[in-house]
Order: C-alpha cells, then sequence, then structure tokens
C-alpha cells in the first residue's frame, strides 16, 4: 500500500511539473522567437544517418516583416476558417474521418494552430499520444499567444522544402528575395508546396502546382483580408 501511494505521489509531481513547465514554455515564447523547433532537429540529426543533406536553412523574421499575402494564401489554403474556430475545426476532422470510413484517402484535418502546437512542442508521428499533447498545446497557444503570434511562428517554422524552414529562407533561396517582397502567386506557390514540400519544390513547381496556385490566388480574393503582415 505504501509503495501504491508512493508511485502515485510521484505521478503527482511528474503531472505537477510537466503542466507548469509546459505553460511556461508557452508563455516564454509568446514573446521569444522560435530559432528552432523538435521538426528541424529530429530531421537534421535523421539525415545525419542517412548521409541526405543535414544543413537547417532558418531565418526568424517579425510577422510585420512578412508581405501579407503570405498569411493570406496559408490561410486560404490550409485553414480558412483561421480566424474564426478556436484551435480546432471540428467540420474537418468530421468531414475527413468520414472520408476516410467510406473508404477514401486518409487526409489531414490539422488547422494552422494545430500544426504550429505539434512543430513548436513535439514530434511526428500519429500515436493518440501525440494527438492528445497536440490538443493541450493548440488550447494553450490559442489562448496564451492569440492569433497574430500562432500565424507569424507558424510562418517561421513551417517546413518549406529540403532543410528550408520558414518563409524568409524560403523566399531567399527560392526566390532570392526578401519574405516581404514576395508577389501574391509567390506565396501561393508557397501555399501549395506545405501539404508535402520535400516532393513539391516552389522554385521549380510542377503542373499540378501552377494549378493549385491559380486556385489558391482565387479563394484568397474570396477569404477575409488579412489583417497582419507588411502591406
Amino acid at each position: 500500500m505504501k509503495v501504491f501511494k508512493k508511485i502515485l505521489r510521484w505521478i503527482g509531481y511528474a503531472l505537477i511539473f510537466f503542466f507548469v513547465s509546459s505553460i511556461t514554455a508557452v508563455v516564454v515564447l509568446k514573446w521569444m522567437p522560435v530559432y528552432y523547433t523538435p521538426l528541424m532537429v529530429m530531421k537534421s540529426a535523421g539525415n545525419l544517418f542517412t548521409g541526405k543533406n543535414t544543413a537547417i536553412n532558418h531565418e526568424w523574421v517579425p510577422l510585420d516583416s512578412i508581405t501579407h499575402n503570405m498569411p493570406q494564401a496559408v490561410i486560404a489554403s490550409e485553414d480558412n476558417l483561421f480566424e474564426q474556430h478556436h484551435g480546432f475545426d471540428f467540420e474537418q476532422i468530421y468531414l475527413a474521418r468520414l472520408e476516410a470510413l467510406r473508404g477514401g484517402r486518409e487526409r489531414g484535418a490539422s488547422t494552422i494552430s494545430q500544426q504550429t502546437a505539434k512543430n513548436v512542442f513535439l514530434w511526428q508521428g500519429h500515436s493518440w499520444v501525440r494527438k492528445g499533447l497536440e490538443a493541450y498545446f493548440t488550447f494553450l497557444i490559442e489562448h496564451i499567444w492569440g492569433k497574430k503570434r500562432i500565424m507569424e511562428v507558424y510562418l517561421n517554422s513551417i517546413e518549406m522544402g529540403d532543410g528550408i524552414y520558414g518563409v524568409q529562407a524560403a523566399a531567399h533561396i527560392n526566390f532570392n528575395k526578401d519574405a516581404s517582397q514576395l508577389t501574391k502567386n509567390e506565396c501561393a506557390l508557397i501555399a501549395a508546396s506545405l501539404p508535402n514540400p520535400i516532393k513539391y519544390d516552389s522554385a521549380h513547381p510542377t503542373g499540378y502546382m501552377i494549378k493549385r496556385r491559380h486556385k489558391i490566388v482565387d479563394l484568397m480574393g474570396k477569404v477575409k483580408q488579412c489583417p497582419w503582415g507588411k502591406k
């Protein structure tokens, strides 16, 4: 009985430590630039053992130094209800699950908030434990960071090519310009690559990406004008 109580006590301590440390990390990163993420480190380490590219191309820039077309493009492409939901698009989650149950392809229904939580705080994978932690961190960043900060971290941390993380690095490497100078079409091409940035290269778009770019540009004109970024 004493051993059982001791185990419960240590579990309690572990839970308290987890909640305090995780909330503290979220609060700190509300203000501090996110220079590295678990995704960057794990991919680079994995490539080291396979002989692939281990470089991490990443440069943090504030949201006000990114053209407003970029958040507009990812909202149109990835999460058109980003400014309305509270971290989860339950309708898309339901539709994705229904499609899978009917034998259709597996597709993600993660919001920009969920993707940001996963990239910054967690590892890649599909386990229920990781999904539960993703929901927890999504809740935290929605309530502590707010939408503007989530978008800023997302555009600075998302993978946009082989060893390329964030829109500033993508703009430099793929278009030879700063993120503030990207055109609407270039932003739409970057957004078109995000489902699989290793397969789809915004610097060398395929026919599929060109078609996807046209669709994203059209959607950009239909969603609410993004209030963030450089005009």
